[in-house]
């Protein structure tokens, strides 16, 4: 099966510990070769996911000609996309500033380390986006090493021991053949005997959950003992993700592995959730929405999200995208991709997933 498919409040559920006060202070930090003065950041009085985005001269962090790595379903520029301004916003936290993603320092703070993103296409479009970031940094490009498996992609900064890894899991669950059936099976997480060693773990799940017809790849669903051919979509997500919640709870070591959940990634395909009614697509948007509130509300799968994070037994971090993302119409690829279908649900690098990967780095980097 490939990996395309069609399709928060602002509460973090990261650790206290981690993430109460978080000192930034009058250093100085290095953003696209510029030099940039940060004001301190106090998680405990600065939400980093409640803003607006804001157009900034010195973006994007990277020209997609300067990035060979980028897939062409994600490399607008390169397929045509006429308009640059999509390129130049800046995501600004209401009450404090980010640091810039300064790659040659990220490279540095996880040298020898493993980092992991596991989930869909999203994920995968994540991954390129943190590629790219370190790769502009690195001036001997044959010291970047790529290897390829069945379910693993990896690049490896040699000159670092930093393994920038993809695990391609649609559901984060598992799908099994059994007696020429493929069964989805909501309380079976057998991935992770490999994920539980990895430094930092990005996990994602939903763009498949509600996926049906002859691309959906699994024929029952097992809740149980219960094999069922199909049943509420919304219910069995829960269920999935409460065994990766109890898998993290009895299995992951925190003390060795920082583990991310990304928010629900958005689509845009309803005109209606953005005033616009009549609108199927994001063709013509070509700006974000102003303010910092999306009009339909955050989707009903990020409260489910919310949910079970927060009956987990050990904090871990939600990477808190959705409502920013949601704000981002302007961002997909729409046909400027290499297949030239209409995807308003991934997204143009260089772009919005630069500022999830800033994010990701502002809460490492604490």
């Amino acid at each position: 099966m490939g990996w395309f498919g069609v399709q928060s409040s602002s509460i973090l559920v990261a650790v206290s510990m981690i993430f109460s006060w978080m000192y930034l202070g009058n250093t100085t930090v290095n953003v696209h070769g510029k030099t940039s003065r940060n004001k301190m950041l106090k998680m405990g009085k600065c939400d980093i996911y409640e803003g607006s985005w804001v157009v900034d001269e010195t973006y994007p962090m990277y020209n997609s000609s300067s990035c060979p790595y980028i897939r062409k379903e994600f490399n607008c520029q390169k397929y045509g996309r006429p308009d640059q301004l999509y390129l130049q916003y800046r995501w600004q936290p209401r009450d404090c500033d980010l640091p810039g993603f300064d790659g040659k320092d990220f490279l540095r703070r996880f040298k020898g380390k493993k980092i992991m993103y596991i989930g869909d296409s999203l994920s995968l479009n994540h991954w390129q986006s943190m590629v790219c970031l370190l790769h502009v940094v690195v001036s001997d490009q044959s010291r970047i090493l790529q290897e390829t498996n069945d379910t693993i992609s990896t690049f490896i900064f040699q000159d670092y021991d930093l393994s920038v890894m993809l695990f391609h899991s649609q559901y984060l669950v598992d799908i099994e053949n059994e007696q020429n059936c493929r069964i989805l099976k909501l309380d079976s997480l057998k991935n992770g005997e490999i994920w539980k060693n990895i430094d930092v773990l990005v996990f994602n799940t939903w763009l498949w959950w509600y996926r049906r017809g002859p691309k959906q790849p699994w024929d029952y669903i097992q809740d149980g003992d219960n094999i069922l051919k199909d049943m509420d979509r919304m219910l069995a997500f829960r269920k999935g993700l409460m065994t990766w919640a109890k898998w993290v709870d009895l299995e992951v070591d925190l003390t060795k592995t920082q583990v991310f959940f990304q928010g629900i990634s958005p689509s845009h395909y309803n005109g209606k959730e953005w005033g616009k009614p009549g609108v199927t697509n994001c063709s013509k948007e070509t700006q974000p929405i102003n303010g910092s509130t999306y009009p339909a509300g955050l989707p009903p799968a990020s409260h489910v999200l919310e949910e079970v994070l927060g009956s987990m037994t050990k904090p871990i971090h939600l990477l808190n995208v959705t409502n920013l993302s949601q704000l981002r119409k302007d961002a997909h690829p729409s046909t400027y991709n290499g297949l030239g279908n209409m995807d308003c649900t991934h997204w143009c690098l260089p772009g919005l997933l630069d500022t999830w990967n800033q994010l990701l780095y502002t809460t490492l980097i604490s």
